[in-house]
């Protein structure tokens, strides 16, 4: 039987504005809040204001120690808007919750543009599905605020040539040079495997199963399955029943070194975080 590694997590004060995230201590849990009437999952629930902010709000009482908001779906099949219909749409959440919650927020976007505009109205983070290779001018956007950014990998289509883990490392490789060439220091990137970007159901789950691997580049890891079609296909159920396989993913993931995961049901998540942090991180006597 293959043992396992349980010193895979990395001590990094993760400095997100007057906030500080030391990774390696205990699993950060992000909380999801969609601004967006498409989204997979929760599309249309938080379009408006007021209920955004109040979903943030339970998020954060129920344990989450940073608040992702996304303006733009990227579910498969999803419509691409403009930067303009982003921007409305993140702004006035994002200047709300500055004032009205006391955690981190994370922007979920891949448009410098949308980007700097949501860091000027105090955003901390960013959180780049396509790695910082889609629009380049988000690494100098990044840079110059000094932020944390999420270098999630991605890619289109689902065919990779040799080994799945290998081609997402060469991935990582070409973003975090792109970073640091930017000017990004390096104690501010965060990876992301990707789960359910280019990937099929298959390689979701290889990857799954070799996460720890990821941990050989050197950076801290972020983790997002919730609800995610990898548990939905495998298990045959709907997004509003796969609860149980997103608590699956996430104790794997801290398992193997994962330091922040993303969710949407977060009291539950950082249930389990916890006692699997007590497990895999120690903090407990005897």
């Amino acid at each position: 039987m293959r043992s396992i590694n349980y010193q895979l997590h990395r001590n990094v004060d993760l400095q997100c504005g007057k906030y500080h995230l030391a990774l390696g201590k205990k699993t950060y849990i992000m909380g999801i809040l969609n601004v967006t009437p498409d989204s997979f999952s929760d599309g249309g629930n938080y379009i408006d204001i007021d209920k955004a902010v109040e979903h943030a709000k339970k998020m954060v009482a129920a344990g989450a120690d940073i608040i992702d908001i996304g303006g733009e779906s990227t579910r498969p099949g999803h419509t691409i808007i403009s930067e303009t219909e982003e921007i409305k749409r993140l702004l006035p959440v994002i200047e709300r919750l500055t004032n009205e919650i006391n955690v981190p927020i994370s922007v979920d976007t891949y448009k410098a543009n949308v980007a700097e505009m949501a860091l000027e109205r105090g955003a901390h983070l960013i959180n780049d599905i396509w790695g910082l290779q889609k629009d380049q001018k988000l690494a100098q956007v990044v840079a110059k605020f000094n932020v944390p950014v999420i270098i999630m990998h991605n890619q289109d289509g689902t065919d990779y040539y040799g080994d799945i883990i290998e081609a997402m490392c060469l991935f990582f490789q070409k973003s975090i040079k792109i970073a640091l060439n930017a000017g990004i220091d390096s104690d501010n990137l965060i990876l992301d495997p990707g789960i359910g970007f280019g990937k099929t159901t298959k390689q979701n789950l290889i990857v799954m199963s070799r996460l720890g691997e990821l941990n050989d580049l050197g950076y801290p890891l972020l983790l997002g399955t919730s609800r995610k079609s990898l548990i939905g296909k495998t298990l045959d159920l709907p997004t509003t029943e796969r609860l149980e396989g997103t608590l699956a993913t996430t104790t794997m993931g801290i398992i193997q070194g994962v330091d922040i995961v993303r969710v949407h049901d977060v009291l539950e998540n950082y249930r389990v975080a916890k006692l699997t942090d007590m497990i895999v991180r120690g903090g407990f006597d005897g």
